[in-house]
């Protein structure tokens, strides 16, 4: 694949055999959370606290698809999907978080994934969004080791029973968000407040990833690929001075490498262990932690929206914190936690996050040097504005659109520079519970009207679906 002369107007084309996709997750989407057997997630305690989440909205209805699923696979399909990434209820499936799986909460996931195969889209099945079962939160949650081992015990039962029909998993979304905002700064489910916490429940997310791995290619099928999905931060010093250059490395040991250490070399970084020495001795890594953590992967998923800049703090200063995680909160960043994070230049989306391109690209071509062979996929990807229908009805989004374009670019580029990239999935297929921001951020290429829960394709996915068809990518408004 060659490179063009300029990305802005000429026409790229993308590998063939690329995935073009959609995500979602279960609790964003779904509703349904008392029907057919689930019970309460952390999330759905969560929302229940005065004040964690906008106006104490829930995901009780969401968008409702448990019930709508078939309508919004027609949606994909329409849209030229070939690939659908959703996560699966923890609580849906194994209600206790321990014993047998529900039936009919298998069942929901057997006929979505049966719909989608009929439409030709690829299922890609999370098994951790962020929704651990209450059960096992009031059981010592992720900074208790058994939470690892119960996990391997959910993904043995899930792959069997998916495993005719889904040969694409991933073990965890974003565990850096359910370690360190969840246990760290607070922000998310299950709101607690200790970095010591946050360090056990990054190790034991670890853990269980390296688990889940093995227990799923336990009951999988030769073929199925296993990975796991990682919020990388891509980084850069608010100047070039050696105070800040370290506050870059500070933040990639605790945002990045604390993952991508154990998962793909086997151990967690030195310079990691040193920075929180003062917190913990890491003494729960046990003999023989490493190797169960440091399993293959088929694919490593990326998830990027917007690029970090950070500084050191002078010693009896304040850290700034436009780091989008909660001003005020709790610091997510245990051993960093005087780094000082600050506005990155450009337009910005409505969650305020600076739109920046090549953040993917220098994610993306790192891993490639790094790891040159390990598949990639952007499995998240996508911005929020606050869209709503014309008089006509229509929803014309051009920003969604032009930033989607620019990121494709950014992946384009970093593919013919020799990064493995196999897909891309646009975050999200549908308007959704934006987590403590309740319904106030829509990130959706289908708008979703939240009184009726009528759905309605953005002028976005009218454009996406063209370069989904094609694999091609056209500027926005080309003919």
């Amino acid at each position: 694949m060659t490179r063009p002369a300029s990305t802005a107007t000429a026409a790229l084309r993308f590998p063939a055999g690329f995935l073009w996709g959609a995500a979602t997750s279960a609790y964003q989407i779904e509703g349904a959370v008392a029907e057919d057997g689930r019970t309460p997630s952390i999330w759905d305690a969560f929302c229940r606290a005065p004040g964690k989440v906008h106006l104490g909205e829930t995901g009780d209805v969401a968008a409702d698809h448990y019930h709508r699923f078939r309508e919004d696979v027609r949606l994909m399909a329409g849209l030229g999907l070939t690939a659908y990434r959703f996560s699966l209820a923890w609580p849906r499936v194994q209600p206790t978080g321990r014993g047998p799986a529900s039936p009919r909460g298998l069942d929901f996931y057997r006929r979505l994934a049966d719909d989608l195969l009929d439409a030709g889209i690829t299922p890609v099945a999370t098994l951790y969004h962020w929704d651990l079962p209450q059960e096992l939160e009031e059981d010592g949650g992720w900074p208790a080791r058994r939470t690892a081992e119960r996990f391997a015990a959910y993904a043995a039962l899930a792959g069997e029973a998916l495993g005719d029909r889904v040969t694409q998993w991933t073990t965890l979304n974003e565990p850096w968000c359910s370690a360190f905002l969840g246990y760290g700064s607070g922000v998310h489910a299950p709101g607690r407040t200790d970095p010591v916490d946050a360090l056990r429940a990054a190790h034991h997310l670890n853990l269980g990833h390296g688990l889940a791995v093995s227990a799923l290619r336990s009951v999988l099928p030769a073929g199925a690929q296993v990975s796991v999905s990682l919020n990388l931060h891509a980084l850069r010093p608010l100047t070039p001075s050696a105070a800040d250059r370290d506050a870059v490395r500070r933040i990639d040991a605790v945002g990045n490498r604390v993952f991508l250490g154990p998962m793909l070399d086997g151990g967690y970084p030195e310079d990691l262990l040193a920075d929180t020495a003062h917190l913990t001795d890491w003494s729960f890594v046990r003999p023989g932690d490493p190797a169960a953590v440091h399993q293959r992967l088929d694919w490593l998923g990326v998830n990027y929206y917007t690029p970090s800049v950070v500084s050191a703090t002078p010693e009896g200063a304040a850290p700034a914190r436009e780091d989008g995680h909660g001003a005020g909160s709790a610091s997510p960043w245990p051993g960093a936690d005087r780094v000082g994070f600050h506005r990155a230049p450009g337009e910005r989306t409505a969650m305020g996050w600076a739109v920046d391109p090549s953040g993917l690209y220098e994610l993306l071509t790192g891993l490639a040097r790094r790891h040159p062979e390990l598949p990639l996929m952007v499995t998240e990807n996508g911005a929020a504005y606050p869209d709503e229908p014309g008089p006509d009805g229509a929803v014309d989004d051009p920003e969604r659109a032009a930033f989607v374009h620019a990121h494709l670019a950014a992946l384009h580029r970093a593919v013919a520079d020799g990064a493995d990239v196999r897909g891309y999935f646009l975050w999200s297929l549908l308007d959704n519970f934006e987590w403590a921001y309740g319904y106030t951020k829509r990130f959706g290429l289908v708008h979703v009207d939240y009184r009726t829960l009528a759905r309605t394709p953005k002028a976005s996915a009218h454009w996406y679906a063209r370069v989904a068809r094609t694999g091609t990518l056209h500027p926005p408004g080309a003919a």
